[in-house]
Protein backbone atom coordinates (compact mmCIF):
# COMPACT_ATOMS: atom_id res chain seq x y z
CA UNK A 1 0.00 0.00 0.00
CA UNK A 2 1.69 3.61 -0.88
CA UNK A 3 0.03 6.77 -0.13
CA UNK A 4 0.83 9.63 -2.40
CA UNK A 5 0.09 13.46 -1.77
CA UNK A 6 -1.88 14.81 -4.99
CA UNK A 7 -2.42 18.27 -3.05
CA UNK A 8 -3.09 19.18 0.77
CA UNK A 9 -3.21 23.06 0.16
CA UNK A 10 -5.66 24.22 2.60
CA UNK A 11 -8.78 26.01 1.54
CA UNK A 12 -7.51 27.22 -1.76
CA UNK A 13 -5.50 25.80 -4.05
CA UNK A 14 -1.73 27.41 -4.70
CA UNK A 15 0.80 27.27 -7.42
CA UNK A 16 2.61 23.81 -7.48
CA UNK A 17 0.18 22.75 -4.43
CA UNK A 18 -3.36 21.30 -5.43
CA UNK A 19 -5.88 21.51 -2.54
CA UNK A 20 -6.81 18.46 -0.76
CA UNK A 21 -6.16 14.96 -2.62
CA UNK A 22 -4.73 11.60 -1.23
CA UNK A 23 -3.98 8.99 -3.42
CA UNK A 24 -4.17 5.46 -1.78
CA UNK A 25 -2.50 2.64 -4.36
CA UNK A 26 -1.88 -1.09 -4.59
CA UNK A 27 0.21 -3.48 -7.03
CA UNK A 28 -2.80 -5.38 -8.12
CA UNK A 29 -6.16 -3.62 -7.16
CA UNK A 30 -7.82 -0.01 -8.36
CA UNK A 31 -6.69 3.05 -6.16
CA UNK A 32 -8.49 5.03 -3.89
CA UNK A 33 -8.70 8.70 -3.90
CA UNK A 34 -9.61 10.46 -0.62
CA UNK A 35 -11.03 13.90 -1.91
CA UNK A 36 -10.40 15.72 -5.30
CA UNK A 37 -9.71 19.14 -4.14
CA UNK A 38 -9.08 21.95 -7.38
CA UNK A 39 -5.89 20.94 -9.33
CA UNK A 40 -5.65 17.26 -7.48
CA UNK A 41 -6.75 15.47 -10.94
CA UNK A 42 -4.09 17.04 -12.47
CA UNK A 43 -1.65 15.68 -10.05
CA UNK A 44 -3.49 12.31 -10.85
CA UNK A 45 -2.22 11.96 -14.21
CA UNK A 46 0.57 12.31 -13.43
CA UNK A 47 1.22 9.13 -11.58
CA UNK A 48 -2.01 6.47 -12.81
CA UNK A 49 -5.18 6.51 -15.17
CA UNK A 50 -7.44 8.59 -13.92
CA UNK A 51 -10.56 5.99 -14.54
CA UNK A 52 -8.37 3.33 -12.60
CA UNK A 53 -9.72 4.88 -9.13
CA UNK A 54 -12.46 4.82 -6.73
CA UNK A 55 -13.55 7.63 -5.06
CA UNK A 56 -14.26 8.67 -1.27
CA UNK A 57 -14.94 12.45 -0.59
CA UNK A 58 -15.05 13.88 3.22
CA UNK A 59 -17.36 16.59 2.64
CA UNK A 60 -18.23 18.78 -0.15
CA UNK A 61 -16.74 21.99 0.36
CA UNK A 62 -15.03 23.62 -3.01
CA UNK A 63 -11.39 22.72 -2.04
CA UNK A 64 -12.04 18.88 -1.45
CA UNK A 65 -14.56 18.24 -4.17
CA UNK A 66 -14.25 20.85 -7.35
CA UNK A 67 -12.50 18.51 -9.35
CA UNK A 68 -15.30 15.46 -9.33
CA UNK A 69 -16.96 16.93 -12.57
CA UNK A 70 -13.76 17.19 -14.41
CA UNK A 71 -12.96 13.41 -13.08
CA UNK A 72 -16.43 12.67 -14.90
CA UNK A 73 -15.73 14.19 -18.15
CA UNK A 74 -12.26 12.07 -18.34
CA UNK A 75 -14.45 8.53 -17.62
CA UNK A 76 -17.00 9.49 -19.87
CA UNK A 77 -15.26 11.33 -22.78
CA UNK A 78 -11.94 10.25 -23.21
CA UNK A 79 -11.14 9.66 -26.72
CA UNK A 80 -9.39 6.90 -26.42
CA UNK A 81 -9.28 5.72 -22.59
CA UNK A 82 -12.55 6.16 -20.84
CA UNK A 83 -13.59 4.25 -17.89
CA UNK A 84 -14.01 0.60 -18.89
CA UNK A 85 -16.77 0.40 -16.08
CA UNK A 86 -18.29 1.44 -12.64
CA UNK A 87 -16.04 2.46 -9.63
CA UNK A 88 -17.35 2.82 -6.04
CA UNK A 89 -17.97 6.34 -4.94
CA UNK A 90 -18.52 7.01 -1.39
CA UNK A 91 -19.60 10.51 0.49
CA UNK A 92 -21.89 12.60 2.23
CA UNK A 93 -25.46 11.67 1.60
CA UNK A 94 -26.70 14.35 -0.15
CA UNK A 95 -23.36 14.08 -2.65
CA UNK A 96 -25.39 12.52 -5.61
CA UNK A 97 -27.55 15.98 -5.85
CA UNK A 98 -24.86 18.20 -5.05
CA UNK A 99 -21.85 16.60 -7.81
CA UNK A 100 -24.94 16.38 -9.76
CA UNK A 101 -25.46 19.80 -10.17
CA UNK A 102 -21.62 20.38 -10.74
CA UNK A 103 -21.24 18.53 -13.46
CA UNK A 104 -24.98 18.98 -14.87
CA UNK A 105 -24.72 20.40 -18.60
CA UNK A 106 -28.44 21.12 -18.85
CA UNK A 107 -30.72 23.84 -16.69
CA UNK A 108 -29.29 25.57 -13.90
CA UNK A 109 -31.39 23.09 -11.47
CA UNK A 110 -30.35 20.02 -13.35
CA UNK A 111 -28.97 17.12 -11.94
CA UNK A 112 -26.75 14.80 -13.89
CA UNK A 113 -26.65 11.46 -12.73
CA UNK A 114 -23.25 9.42 -11.86
CA UNK A 115 -24.86 6.08 -11.90
CA UNK A 116 -23.45 5.24 -15.69
CA UNK A 117 -19.95 5.47 -14.07
CA UNK A 118 -19.77 5.57 -10.49
CA UNK A 119 -21.35 3.29 -8.05
CA UNK A 120 -22.18 5.46 -4.87
CA UNK A 121 -23.07 4.27 -1.20
CA UNK A 122 -23.41 7.24 1.04
CA UNK A 123 -21.36 7.37 4.37
CA UNK A 124 -22.84 6.02 7.90
CA UNK A 125 -20.98 7.30 11.00
CA UNK A 126 -18.89 4.00 12.24
CA UNK A 127 -19.96 1.93 9.22
CA UNK A 128 -17.29 0.26 7.71
CA UNK A 129 -17.20 -0.10 3.56
CA UNK A 130 -15.40 -2.45 2.15
CA UNK A 131 -12.95 -2.19 -0.58
CA UNK A 132 -11.24 -4.70 -2.09
CA UNK A 133 -8.37 -5.27 1.03
CA UNK A 134 -9.39 -2.45 2.36
CA UNK A 135 -12.01 -1.46 5.24
CA UNK A 136 -13.05 2.35 5.63
CA UNK A 137 -14.49 3.73 8.64
CA UNK A 138 -15.85 6.92 8.60
CA UNK A 139 -16.20 9.11 11.61
CA UNK A 140 -18.12 12.21 11.71
CA UNK A 141 -16.05 15.24 12.44
CA UNK A 142 -16.45 18.58 14.12
CA UNK A 143 -17.49 20.99 10.65
CA UNK A 144 -20.42 23.09 9.39
CA UNK A 145 -21.31 20.71 6.55
CA UNK A 146 -21.77 16.66 7.16
CA UNK A 147 -18.26 15.64 6.78
CA UNK A 148 -16.29 13.00 7.96
CA UNK A 149 -12.84 11.56 9.08
CA UNK A 150 -11.97 8.39 7.10
CA UNK A 151 -9.50 5.38 8.87
CA UNK A 152 -8.32 2.79 6.25
CA UNK A 153 -7.20 -0.74 7.12
CA UNK A 154 -5.84 -2.62 4.60
CA UNK A 155 -6.82 -6.03 4.92
CA UNK A 156 -3.77 -7.86 4.23
CA UNK A 157 -1.21 -6.14 6.14
CA UNK A 158 -2.57 -5.00 9.23
CA UNK A 159 -1.54 -0.96 8.08
CA UNK A 160 -3.61 1.68 8.98
CA UNK A 161 -4.01 5.36 7.16
CA UNK A 162 -6.12 7.75 9.05
CA UNK A 163 -7.44 11.04 7.73
CA UNK A 164 -8.65 13.77 9.52
CA UNK A 165 -10.33 15.78 6.89
CA UNK A 166 -11.45 18.93 8.47
CA UNK A 167 -12.19 19.29 11.84
CA UNK A 168 -12.15 20.85 15.34
CA UNK A 169 -10.51 18.95 17.78
CA UNK A 170 -12.18 16.47 19.48
CA UNK A 171 -11.62 13.53 21.79
CA UNK A 172 -13.56 11.66 20.16
CA UNK A 173 -11.15 11.42 17.10
CA UNK A 174 -8.75 8.90 19.03
CA UNK A 175 -10.67 5.90 17.81
CA UNK A 176 -10.64 7.39 14.26
CA UNK A 177 -6.55 7.63 14.44
CA UNK A 178 -6.13 4.94 16.95
CA UNK A 179 -2.84 2.91 16.53
CA UNK A 180 -2.80 4.18 12.72
CA UNK A 181 0.71 3.62 10.65
CA UNK A 182 0.07 7.57 9.45
CA UNK A 183 -2.40 9.76 10.55
CA UNK A 184 -3.11 13.01 7.71
CA UNK A 185 -3.94 15.72 10.27
CA UNK A 186 -5.06 19.11 8.69
CA UNK A 187 -3.70 21.90 10.68
CA UNK A 188 -5.54 25.08 9.32
CA UNK A 189 -5.34 27.28 12.11
CA UNK A 190 -1.48 27.67 12.25
CA UNK A 191 0.43 26.69 16.02
CA UNK A 192 -2.77 27.38 18.06
CA UNK A 193 -6.44 27.65 17.32
CA UNK A 194 -6.83 30.81 20.22
CA UNK A 195 -9.08 33.33 19.33
CA UNK A 196 -10.14 31.03 16.10
CA UNK A 197 -13.83 30.04 14.64
CA UNK A 198 -15.69 27.20 16.40
CA UNK A 199 -16.21 24.07 14.60
CA UNK A 200 -13.72 24.90 11.28
CA UNK A 201 -9.68 23.52 11.96
CA UNK A 202 -7.91 21.96 13.82
CA UNK A 203 -4.00 23.99 15.10
CA UNK A 204 -0.85 22.15 14.85
CA UNK A 205 -0.85 22.02 18.36
CA UNK A 206 -3.95 20.17 18.45
CA UNK A 207 -2.71 17.92 15.80
CA UNK A 208 -0.08 16.88 17.82
CA UNK A 209 -2.22 16.40 20.88
CA UNK A 210 -4.32 14.14 18.84
CA UNK A 211 -1.23 12.01 17.72
CA UNK A 212 -0.17 11.32 20.93
CA UNK A 213 -3.46 10.48 22.40
CA UNK A 214 -3.99 8.05 19.62
CA UNK A 215 -0.68 6.14 19.60
CA UNK A 216 -0.04 7.51 16.00
CA UNK A 217 3.51 6.15 14.18
CA UNK A 218 3.71 9.04 11.88
CA UNK A 219 2.00 12.22 11.97
CA UNK A 220 2.13 14.43 8.57
CA UNK A 221 0.41 17.54 8.70
CA UNK A 222 -1.73 18.73 5.94
CA UNK A 223 -4.00 21.21 5.03
CA UNK A 224 -2.10 24.42 6.10
CA UNK A 225 -3.44 27.39 4.38
CA UNK A 226 -1.15 29.66 2.37
CA UNK A 227 -0.91 32.35 4.57
CA UNK A 228 -0.02 30.72 7.59
CA UNK A 229 3.32 29.87 9.21
CA UNK A 230 4.47 26.66 8.30
CA UNK A 231 7.32 26.36 10.82
CA UNK A 232 5.39 27.47 13.58
CA UNK A 233 2.77 25.07 12.85
CA UNK A 234 5.08 22.32 13.12
CA UNK A 235 6.63 23.22 15.66
CA UNK A 236 3.62 23.30 18.16
CA UNK A 237 2.87 20.07 16.55
CA UNK A 238 6.44 18.63 17.86
CA UNK A 239 5.68 19.97 21.36
CA UNK A 240 2.78 17.75 21.79
CA UNK A 241 4.08 14.11 19.88
CA UNK A 242 7.08 12.70 20.26
CA UNK A 243 6.62 10.54 17.02
CA UNK A 244 7.74 11.10 13.51
CA UNK A 245 6.47 14.19 12.36
CA UNK A 246 6.56 15.22 9.02
CA UNK A 247 5.00 18.19 6.86
CA UNK A 248 3.12 17.19 3.66
CA UNK A 249 3.98 18.50 0.49
CA UNK A 250 2.27 17.69 -2.96
CA UNK A 251 4.49 14.45 -4.95
CA UNK A 252 5.10 13.23 -0.97
CA UNK A 253 5.12 9.18 -1.11
CA UNK A 254 4.72 6.94 1.69
CA UNK A 255 5.32 3.44 1.49
CA UNK A 256 3.37 1.02 4.17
Amino acid sequence: MKLTILGCSGSVPTSGNPASGYLVSFPDAPSIVMDLGPGTLAALQDVQDPCDAHVALTHLHADHCMDFPSLMVWRRFHPYAPAKGRNFCFGPSYAPLHLGRLSSDGQPDGVDDMSDTFAFSPWEDGVEQRVDDVAITPYRTIHPVETYGLRLRHTETGKIIAYTADTAFDAKLVPLAQDADVLLAEAAWGASSEGKAEKMHMSGAEAGRLAQLAGVSTLVLVHLQPWGDAAETVAAARAEFDGELVLGKPGMVIEL
